[in-house]
C-alpha cells in the first residue's frame, strides 16, 4: 500500500534526476557558504556536478513519454532490443546509419535502419523506451536539444511526415594525388 498517487509516483519516476541534480547542487552550495576550509572547498565542484545532473535529467524526463505503449525495450551493452507484440528485433548502436522520427504510426515510433538496411522500430512510449535517450546520445554528432525539439513536436501534432533526425555520414575519402 502506498500513499502517493500513482500520477504523483510517475512524475516522481520521470524527474527523478532533475530532482537529484537540484538536491545536489543545494548541498553543494550550501557546504560552500556555510562552512569553510576543505568541505567549503568541496562543495563547488558539488554544486556544478549538481547542476550538470539537473541538466540531463531535464533532457531525460522531455524525453521520457510514458510506457504505456507496446513492447519492452532492452539495451544491454549496445544492442537495442525491442520485444514487440507483432514484430521485433535488434540493432547495435554502432550499426545505426540513420534515426527517424516517424509521427504518422501510433504511437509515433524511433526508426533506426543499420548498414543492412534493416529496420527497427520501437514505439516512442514502449516500455523502456526512455532508455534509448543515452543510445541516441552516444551517436556522433547527435544533437539532443533537436531530437527533443523533434519529439515533443512529433508528439503534439497529428500526421506529420517522418522526419531524419540523425545521419551517419560517410567516411571522407582523401582524394589528393600522392605523386
Amino acid at each position: 500500500m502506498s500513499f502517493i498517487r500513482p500520477e504523483a509516483q510517475e512524475a516522481l519516476r520521470r524527474w527523478r534526476f532533475a530532482l537529484s541534480g537540484a538536491a545536489l547542487a543545494a548541498l553543494g552550495v550550501y557546504c560552500s557558504l556555510g562552512f569553510g576550509g576543505l568541505v567549503g572547498w568541496i562543495g563547488w565542484p558539488l554544486a556544478g556536478a549538481g547542476v550538470a545532473l539537473g541538466v540531463v535529467g531535464i533532457q531525460r524526463a522531455r524525453f521520457d513519454t510514458g510506457h504505456d505503449g507496446p513492447g519492452v525495450v532492452e539495451i544491454d551493452e549496445g544492442e537495442i532490443t525491442y520485444y514487440g507484440p507483432l514484430n521485433g528485433g535488434s540493432v547495435s548502436t554502432g550499426e545505426i546509419e540513420r534515426l527517424i522520427l516517424d509521427p504518422t504510426s501510433r504511437p509515433p515510433c524511433w526508426v533506426m535502419v543499420d548498414r543492412a538496411n534493416g529496420i527497427l522500430q520501437v514505439p516512442v512510449n514502449a516500455d523502456g523506451a526512455d532508455e534509448l535517450f543515452e543510445a541516441f546520445a552516444a551517436l556522433p554528432g547527435l544533437r539532443t536539444s533537436r531530437l527533443l525539439s523533434e519529439l515533443r513536436s512529433g508528439m503534439e501534432r497529428k500526421g506529420g511526415i517522418p522526419t531524419v533526425i540523425w545521419e551517419r555520414h560517410a567516411e571522407t575519402v582523401d582524394r589528393r594525388r600522392l605523386n
